[in-house]
């Protein structure tokens, strides 16, 4: 019997192409959508109709119980993905933060305790560690709730080491640091730069240039995902995806102008610029954790990553408006 697996958040960035390539490894799998009233099933809208065919759709509602235990039922793996994520808007709208990442992941974690779930993947953030206090940052850093964003990120996953510890629920709390490519939407830095280049805007407009990321190619962060979900020993462990590299928000831009339009230059504009306690200055992270528990490496190198994303967007230009600033 091939095995039932949901991903929530499938509508999305990562999860789209998690749920993509669940779907092509031959697995039976659930997508659990944000209901709207268009229908919509996000970026899934636009995968192939061989792979499209292939899913099980689930309109829902992260933060409603009842529609998440029903899109629980039958199933023996959970990827958690479904979450607000933007940094920016949980500044304004921190309940909304609360609602859809705490409470949402309590119900997928009560859903499964009820159901016998066989493994549940709850996602985590880098952004849980804030500044880092050393190098590369590995899982016992200590977390720091920089934004109302990371403070809800880091109850979620307490919530989740609580029902291992407690029901011994058989959790992973699966940590990727900044992922980026194809589809990722304009709030985020790489999209952001791009669009721009590529509209012909020679003034590129981001917030502080001195902070540093460890930038993960998303086809990276889907192998982490399904690795872990195999691998006996990630259970009741939190466990990074990340490069062990990183560059400068200011060295990136850099770099894409330098790619794609070598006349343009970076302008650091207030509005974009988060509260100065706020601003999480430097990730890097460790991945020696992942490495040894499912031998995982990274298989794209950043100026790879960043190819395949520049031409994702140029094909779909239509689709980003970089004349305004994306929380």
């Amino acid at each position: 019997m091939v095995e039932k697996v949901l991903v929530t958040g499938a509508d999305g960035f990562i999860g789209s192409h998690l749920t993509e390539a669940l779907v092509r490894a031959g697995l039976d799998v659930r997508a659990f959508c944000y209901y709207n009233s268009f229908g919509s099933r996000g970026w899934l809208e636009n995968t192939s109709k061989d792979i499209s065919s292939e899913i099980d759709f689930f309109m829902g509602d992260i933060r409603d119980p009842n529609g998440v235990r029903e899109a629980m039922k039958g199933i023996s793996c959970v990827y958690h993905l479904a979450a607000l994520i933007a940094i920016p808007f949980s500044y304004h709208s921190p309940d909304s933060y609360v609602d859809t990442n705490i409470k949402g992941t309590l119900n997928i974690l009560s859903a499964a305790k009820s159901f016998g779930t066989s493994r549940v993947l709850i996602t985590s953030t880098s952004e849980v560690y804030g500044t880092a206090q050393y190098v590369p940052i590995d899982e016992k850093h200590p977390y720091q709730g920089q934004s109302p964003y990371s403070a809800t990120k880091i109850a979620a996953d307490r919530l989740a080491e609580s029902f291992y510890r407690s029901f011994d629920l058989p959790v992973t709390i699966v940590r990727p640091f900044n992922t980026y490519g194809p589809r990722q939407s304009a709030r985020a830095v790489i999209p952001t730069i791009v669009s721009q280049l590529l509209s012909g805007i020679e003034r590129i407009q981001l917030g502080s240039l001195t902070p540093t990321r460890d930038f993960n190619y998303v086809k990276d962060t889907v192998r982490g995902f399904m690795l872990l979900a195999q691998c006996d020993e990630a259970v009741g462990q939190e466990i990074n995806i990340a490069s062990e590299t990183e560059i400068s928000i200011g060295a990136l831009a850099e770099y894409l102008i330098q790619t794609i339009n070598p006349n343009a230059e970076v302008v650091s504009e207030q509005e974009r610029l988060r509260p100065k306690n706020s601003e999480v200055e430097r990730l890097l992270g460790s991945n020696k954790k992942i490495k040894e528990l499912c031998g995982y490496t990274p298989q794209y190198s950043l100026e790879e990553g960043l190819s395949e994303t520049i031409t994702y967007i140029r094909e779909n230009i239509e689709r980003y408006n970089p004349y305004i600033y994306s929380i």
